[in-house]
């Protein structure tokens, strides 16, 4: 697929995706999603990890309220299951990992966007915005299940409720995002983790977002018995031998993603 709407890197085992309408602060249209989609599975499919951000100075502003006609042309329903769902399931299930560098604001569905991949690491000036009922909707693009797992009920409601901006420190601060690190240093923080996921032990990483994930819903023994599962394929891993073979002889290990 060629990209109109996106910019599509890979180096250094890094597959970095640019939301690419700086004019409206890489708001979300029907295309955009189509090449979202289609990204992502090359991404999960050349690199070791997939880095999403937004060109200029917004992450992404959410749905591209202009990308239709007239209001009534809009079929909330239709485009959340046929377009969105793909998306954000792609992102979420991706075999490899993800983090969003949220550069700037994120807002509606582009919040959720972020959201949605493993890691989120934000600018201190970006700000993240559940504007939905501002306008009458509902949190969607997976909001109303991020929030409540990462932040809590009571901060999900307000968040939702109220519709007001989270500055990136305080998303941090509730455990929204993983980090918000200073403007001047948001591109080499991101690239420096983005290099420690793309030289690390990628079935592991695949191994623990499964367990994680699957925590959430699962019992004590439940999750045990996951563990003992998943270890045993991680202790099957080639990167497992090298790792045992590098802390035994004192050196960094050479992790080949298999």
């Amino acid at each position: 697929m060629d990209y109109e709407t996106l910019l599509y890197d890979l180096s250094e085992n890094i597959a970095t995706i640019t939301l690419n309408r700086p004019d409206v602060l890489n708001g979300l249209t029907s295309q955009m999603r189509a090449e979202l989609l289609d990204a992502v599975k090359r991404g999960e499919s050349e690199a070791r990890v997939l880095v999403l951000t937004g060109a200029g100075r917004g992450f992404c502003a959410g749905q591209d309220l202009g990308d239709a006609a007239k209001v009534s042309d809009i079929d909330m329903e239709g485009t959340l299951r046929d377009e969105y769902e793909p998306m954000l399931r792609a992102i979420f299930d991706c075999r490899i990992p993800t983090i969003s560098a949220v550069n700037g604001m994120a807002a509606g569905a582009g919040a959720n966007l972020a959201l949605a991949a493993d890691v989120v690491i934000a600018a201190e000036s970006a700000t993240f915005l559940q504007a939905f009922s501002r306008i009458g909707l509902i949190p969607d693009a997976g909001g109303t299940y991020w929030l409540p797992r990462q932040v809590g009920f009571a901060r999900a409601m307000g968040a939702a409720l109220f519709a007001e901006p989270v500055p990136a420190l305080k998303a941090a601060e509730w455990g929204m995002i993983w980090e918000a690190v200073p403007d001047g240093s948001f591109a080499a923080v991101v690239r420096t983790r983005a290099l420690h996921l793309a030289n690390g032990p990628t079935e592991a990483y695949r191994l623990i977002k499964r367990a994680m994930r699957m925590s959430v819903d699962q019992t004590l023994d439940e999750q045990l018995e996951t563990e003992a599962h998943l270890q045993g394929k991680a202790g099957r891993t080639a990167d497992f031998k090298e790792g045992v073979m590098a802390f035994l002889e004192k050196r960094k290990a050479q992790f080949e993603g298999r």
